[in-house]
């Protein structure tokens, strides 16, 4: 790609961050050149991350319906899945797995519970209100 290829689409991070791109420049080298976006990544990231609220929603509602604990819902905001969440607790994958079930969830000790808030950086009570809201 010659420097002047370079795509410089507008895209949702333009006022964040620059994309670098090596590209060729007038003397026929390699150069480091920044852009500010391409059409098609945007439009994957906007895909990708529609995804995401789409997986937060459906969290959400099996929270609110009985069917899932709010570590669920926070797990998704906080875009995490059982093994990232394991990690940061310390808590075994097979346990995750058994406080995702809300009749378990309600019966976890307080250490437990301060345990997850602190890893979703909330505090006990929005973790364990499921009326949320999700600011």
């Amino acid at each position: 790609m010659n420097k002047t290829d370079i795509p410089q689409d507008p895209s949702s991070l333009i006022n964040f961050t620059k994309e670098v791109c090596y590209a060729v420049d007038e003397s026929g080298k390699y150069s480091a050149n920044l852009s500010t976006g391409w059409d098609i990544k945007t439009s994957a990231l906007k895909t990708a991350w529609d995804d995401i609220e789409n997986r937060i929603a459906d969290a959400k509602e099996k929270v609110l319906k009985g069917e899932a604990s709010p570590i669920l819902f926070y797990m998704e905001i906080k875009l995490m899945d059982i093994t990232i969440l394991s990690a940061y607790t310390g808590f075994y994958k097979w346990t995750i797995k058994r406080h995702l079930k809300p009749e378990i969830f309600n019966k976890l000790s307080e250490k437990n519970l301060k345990l997850y808030a602190e890893t979703f950086e909330i505090n006990i009570d929005k973790l364990k209100d499921i009326g949320f809201d999700e600011s």
